[in-house]
């Protein structure tokens, strides 16, 4: 199985978000969320404006596209997610 393929065929990190599973690693920051920690996020992160940059399943810093009508956003070992999927067009 060539690289991309198998980087392309992990749908974890899609599967976790749209089933509402808490994330283990904040989206914006990476910051392991645990209690009693308090995250500071930037105004447009606190508006939901903002693309995920970490993988909020192992926290590894992700590969991020911003489209005019979206973005898409990679991490190496869980695979893809894209705005179009969390309705946010």
């Amino acid at each position: 199985m060539e690289r991309s393929q198998r980087r392309l065929a992990s749908d974890e990190l899609l599967a976790a978000i749209v089933s509402g599973d808490a994330p283990v690693f904040h989206p914006n920051t990476g910051q392991e969320i645990a209690e009693g920690v308090e995250i500071t996020l930037s105004p447009s992160a606190r508006a939901g404006l903002e693309a995920p940059r970490f993988c909020q399943l192992c926290g590894r810093r992700m590969v991020v596209q911003i489209r005019p009508d979206g973005w898409e956003a990679r991490c190496s070992r869980h695979g893809e997610v894209d705005s179009a999927y969390l309705g946010q067009r």
